[in-house]
């Protein structure tokens, strides 16, 4: 009996040991686990910019862009946004962000022509691809790629970060009836249009947007272009000039870019560094929409204005215009290897993008039209 009590109490025991380990491998509602927080670490980063202070969709769009990388990063990434001239001039924004003095910029690749002379198909290429185009180009046909090759040696990464959709021809003080009429022009154009605008015996000029009506109204220039109906009511060049003329052969569908200094790239944490991806994609369509949608008004008080005339080129000066905009495609690509290998990828992908688009955009708008 007591040989058998004795069995009873080491296999009781045994089932106690068996059922405490059994409850503390295994969780339970009533079990909340222990957390461990590890602290992380805030980055604060300035971004400087080529747009003047307030400036609508541009620098409003960039501010935005800002708030709503700290909204999604909780906190960890905040940045101080610095209009064109508050921190650098708006030209030297590609320097500050190389060196490191900004992290951030946002600002057109063909102001920097004279660094990096292919990234001007990353902006606005003459008689080249409209918005649908340039973005199925750069986020699914390599662009990107090539624009990051581009960079790398200034120690800079690009994001597209906006876009104008088709601009304008541009604001002249004098009619544009044949070919001849360019000879002479003093234009604000820049990039590969002011390229041939020199062959068409133009001038063009590089100014910054703020720039641009003083040098208009008092004569130091002849033309000028920047955008389309929204932002040239806002700059008054309406006032400084009476033909306004389409369309923007210059800049079919113009990318606007956020750059970024690699080495504070490299220091952020990998969800860090997709939320900046993610907040570029949604700026480059609001940027986009948002241009569409506020120049359906300003063109049309525009078109109520008496002393504004709205013109289309002659058929003759866009012909001669696009055989010139090969021929200087052409003779920068003999120059420039690097210039050569994004011309012909650009190139290419245009050839096989107008094949679709000829029976989609294109049939339908002329369908439109029956």
């Amino acid at each position: 009996m007591t040989k058998t009590i004795s069995i009873i109490l080491i296999v009781c025991s045994l089932v106690l040991v068996f059922s405490y380990f059994l409850r503390s491998n295994t969780s339970t509602p009533t079990t909340t686990p222990v957390s461990v927080v590890t602290p992380t670490k805030t980055f604060h980063w300035t971004m400087v910019t080529a747009w003047p202070p307030n400036f609508p969709i541009f620098q409003n769009g960039v501010e935005q862009l800002a708030k709503d990388i700290e909204t999604m990063s909780r906190g960890q990434l905040q940045i101080k946004v610095y209009a064109g001239g508050e921190l650098v001039p708006p030209l030297q924004t590609f320097e500050a962000v190389s060196q490191g003095s900004a992290q951030m910029g946002h600002s057109g690749a063909f102001y920097w022509a004279g660094k990096v002379p292919a990234a001007q198909f990353m902006s606005s290429v003459p008689f080249g691809m409209t918005t649908k185009g340039v973005n199925a180009w750069l986020y699914e046909g390599g662009g990107l790629e090539l624009w990051r090759e581009l960079y790398e040696p200034f120690n800079i990464i690009p994001f597209p970060a906006g876009n104008t959709g088709v601009q304008m021809g541009g604001w002249f003080n004098k009619r544009i009836d044949s070919v001849e009429d360019l000879t002479g022009l003093k234009m604000r154009l820049p990039g590969l249009g002011g390229q041939v605008l020199a062959k068409a015996g133009g001038t063009p000029m590089l100014l910054a947007g703020g720039e641009i009506y003083t040098a208009l109204e008092r004569g130091t220039i002849d033309a000028t272009e920047w955008a389309g109906p929204f932002h040239d009511k806002r700059f008054g060049l309406d006032r400084a000039a009476k033909y306004y003329y389409y369309p923007g052969w210059h800049e079919p569908g113009s990318p606007l870019e956020l750059i970024i200094n690699r080495t504070a790239w490299a220091e952020l944490p990998e969800h860090l560094q997709k939320i900046i991806e993610v907040a570029a994609r949604s700026v480059n369509q609001w940027m986009f929409c948002e241009f569409e949608a506020s120049n359906i008004n300003a063109l049309r008080e525009l078109q109520q204005e008496q002393h504004v005339e709205i013109l289309a080129f002659p058929p003759e000066v866009l012909k001669e215009l696009r055989h010139l905009t090969v021929e200087t495609l052409e003779q920068e690509a003999a120059k420039n290897a690097t210039f050569k290998k994004v011309y012909q990828a650009y190139k290419q992908f245009q050839t096989e993008y107008a094949a679709w688009n000829a029976i989609s955009d294109d049939a339908y708008s002329q369908a439109l039209q029956q």
